[in-house]
């Protein structure tokens, strides 16, 4: 175990590239590996996407939630990065890559406005990623692992593998996933690699009741804790969780509105995932751990956002083989996905360091791995970056900040009207199965045995969009009722406290 970091958090929010973030945030900071003052690999202003003989160049500022959700699976990536009529052969070498298709692949998904996918932040609209960014290490090298949707690049980022999955679940396949007891990955999760060498390994906190972690074997809703005890926890002196994983609100994805999440997601914003980023960071920093504390803030996906950087080839996990039980597409998960932000936090590391060596999701695991002495769990986070070379400070620095700014206020546009999806669609696309598959697995442990059968067979009957927000709704209220019954029957602090005094009268 590397003595100066006994805790390893991981916030990572949803669908947004590196260029759309950060790449008009002008900061320049000292080079990771050189020491040379440098600027950040962003935008020029002058790069650009062609569609039906027009130009439309990156513009800032961007539009903090758009009016449709862009294409960000494997078909639409391929796209984006390859160009109009790419294709792929199953098995065989991703295309070319030049960045050319972002708007034809947006202008499939949009009726309009077409040049809204080539939109960027200013840095004032992102206050709280921009100070954290300044005050710590900006990755501007790290890369999605593969290029396509949240549910693979979510599950790189806990087993340096998607165990073949190439494309979003299907409510198919879900029902397949080890008979609902959750995805297993050929050489397990770093979850499992930490449980076989620590009685305290990992935590998970998330904001709602459905974390996308909990479609993992292994991983209970037992083991899930609500971000809003995660000041209090991380608090006491002795937290015991070697790492901690953290996931947001995705609010309604049933709906398909994402309504009232924190995830950034495009359709919800990102105004609240700054807050959410802002108390992630200011809880631990006032923490008892702060001084051998490692905070990883990234994104899943780039969520169909234009960027400019190429992502170069990558190792293969090597754990599957292409025509797998998952694998859609045939990938062999040789080319990273496109590029997304990273900011690394420790008070260990420099202020204002910017980092452009190449990592992508793997690299937390593989990070975890060096931190506490476990074996990589397949060749790609063998062959990753992890980011312990940044924590170069031998003590603690005393000017990190205590509190971050405020997040921006940001309006929708007036004029632009959202596309929102009708609840009699179908489920089988997108996060909704997998979301499904979370929701499945709660309702089984917290009900009695003897209703297994009645939930497969309920679930079994769920096609619209409307059906899938109804059950999630049903079984977030059966969590709530069991809840109140665990706090009655232990009682506050105070009724206990009441008690004992007149047990002892």
């Amino acid at each position: 175990m590397t003595t100066a970091i006994s805790n390893i958090f991981v916030l990572m929010l949803e669908n947004r590239s590196f260029d759309h973030m950060l790449g008009f945030s002008g900061i320049s900071g000292t080079d990771a590996v050189s020491g040379k003052t440098r600027s950040v690999n962003g935008l020029s202003g002058k790069e650009s996407n062609k569609f039906q003989g027009k130009d439309f160049p990156v513009t800032q500022p961007a539009d903090p939630m758009m009016p449709v959700d862009p294409g960000h699976e494997f078909t639409d990536t391929l796209i984006q990065l390859c160009g109009p009529g790419a294709t792929y052969q199953p098995g065989g070498s991703y295309p070319a890559i030049d960045n050319s298709g972002f708007i034809t692949n947006y202008a499939s998904h949009a009726s309009n406005k077409f040049g809204d996918i080539m939109k960027c932040f200013k840095a004032d609209q992102l206050r709280v990623l921009n100070a954290l960014a300044k005050n710590f290490a900006l990755c501007d090298g790290w890369f999605a692992s593969m290029p396509g949707p949240t549910f693979p690049n979510r599950f790189f980022a806990c087993a340096a593998s998607s165990g073949g999955l190439d494309h979003s679940p299907t409510a198919g396949e879900i029902l397949t996933w080890e008979t609902i007891a959750g995805f297993r990955f050929p050489n397990g999760s770093i979850f499992d690699a930490l449980s076989e060498k620590f009685a305290t390994g990992w935590r998970i906190y998330a904001g709602d009741n459905f974390p996308l972690a909990a479609a993992l074997k292994g991983i209970h809703h037992a083991d899930v804790h609500s971000f809003r005890n995660f000041v209090t926890d991380i608090g006491n002196a002795n937290y015991p969780w070697h790492y901690t994983w953290i996931e947001p609100n995705y609010g309604d994805i049933a709906g398909g509105t994402y309504k009232g999440g924190n995830s950034q997601h495009p359709l919800d914003g990102v105004t609240q995932g700054e807050a959410l980023i802002k108390a992630t960071y200011e809880a631990i920093r006032n923490s008892p751990h702060w001084n051998s504390s490692l905070l990883i803030v990234t994104w899943d996906e780039h969520g169909g956002f234009y960027d400019h950087a190429q992502p170069q080839r990558a190792v293969p996990p090597g754990d599957t083989q292409p025509g797998s039980k998952y694998n859609q597409f045939g990938f062999t998960f040789d080319r990273y996905g496109v590029r997304v932000p990273a900011v690394i936090v420790s008070p260990l590391i420099p202020a204002n360091i910017v980092d452009n060596r190449k990592y992508d999701h793997a690299s937390i695991p593989a990070t975890v791995e060096a931190a506490f002495g476990l074996r990589p769990l397949t060749a790609r986070d063998a062959a990753a970056n992890n980011v312990l070379s940044l924590l170069s400070l031998t003590k603690p620095r005393a000017n990190c900040p205590k509190t971050l700014p405020r997040p921006a206020k940001l309006a929708a546009p007036k004029a632009k009207k959202r596309r929102i999806p009708k609840l009699t669609e179908t489920v089988n696309d997108g996060n909704v199965p997998g979301l499904l598959l979370v929701a499945i697995r709660l309702d089984m442990e917290i009900s009695p045995p003897s209703e297994m059968h009645a939930i497969l067979n309920r679930v079994q009957t769920i096609q619209t969009r409307g059906q899938a927000q109804q059950y999630l709704h049903e079984v977030a209220t059966k969590k709530k009722a069991l809840d109140r019954i665990k706090t009655r029957a232990q009682g506050t602090p105070k009724k206990r406290r009441k008690s004992r005094r007149n047990s002892s009268r």
